[in-house]
């Protein structure tokens, strides 16, 4: 068998924005799975990145709550036997603490909850809809992990033809491959924008 093996430093570099304006009436903010199972050293599949966005995520909340943008927080939700077990082990059952979000980023009152049960929000859900039925056009995607529900989330998106925007300070990742291939998939091929940080975010 013949292996791959990618030199880091022949990877392109990404185009980066350094901040960005968005008209809150149609954007969204969608924070993927930032529950206790991933984002506290306590749950199953603890990713220490995590630690490393919640003032980021918090920063832009707060700025969208504000100018009453849509807030979304979507929760990987599992059941007994679930198919996805097999290869992750049992994690984020409905109601257990794991599931739960964490306290830092507590959902508000207006934010809304989008429970999931694959990696895309949009995969089985009733997001789109949601979405569509407020109007929005735009939205900044931020939380965990970017290889994987993160990137599903933008992918499924891109395929609804909304417009997305990523901060990359806002996104827990594995280690930096991880992380370039994600946002290397986002903007080549989902053409998400990519924006330095989530404080550089804005919403009129």
């Amino acid at each position: 068998m013949r292996s791959f093996k990618p030199s880091i430093e022949s990877l392109e570099a990404l185009p980066i924005l350094d901040r960005v304006k968005l008209d809150a009436r149609r954007t969204a903010v969608i924070v993927v799975d930032m529950q206790n199972e991933f984002a506290n050293p306590k749950g199953k599949l603890y990713l220490p990145s995590t630690q490393q966005i919640i003032h980021s995520i918090r920063s832009l909340l707060s700025k969208a709550r504000q100018k009453k943008a849509t807030i979304v927080y979507t929760m990987d939700t599992h059941y007994p036997d679930d198919l996805e077990f097999k290869d992750w082990g049992q994690h984020a059952m409905k109601n257990s603490w794991g599931w739960r979000i964490i306290d830092e980023l507590k959902p508000e009152h207006d934010d809304i909850v989008v429970e999931k049960s694959r990696f895309d929000a949009f995969y089985n859900t009733m997001l789109d809809d949601i979405l569509r039925t407020r109007g929005i056009e735009n939205l900044v995607i931020v939380g965990t992990v970017a290889n994987i529900c993160v990137l599903a989330t933008i992918a499924g998106a891109y395929m609804r033809g909304y417009r997305v925007y990523v901060p990359i300070n806002a996104v827990a990742y594995i280690d930096e491959l991880s992380l370039y291939i994600a946002l290397y998939q986002a903007s080549k091929v989902y053409r998400a924008t990519l924006v330095e940080k989530a404080e550089n975010v804005e919403f009129e």
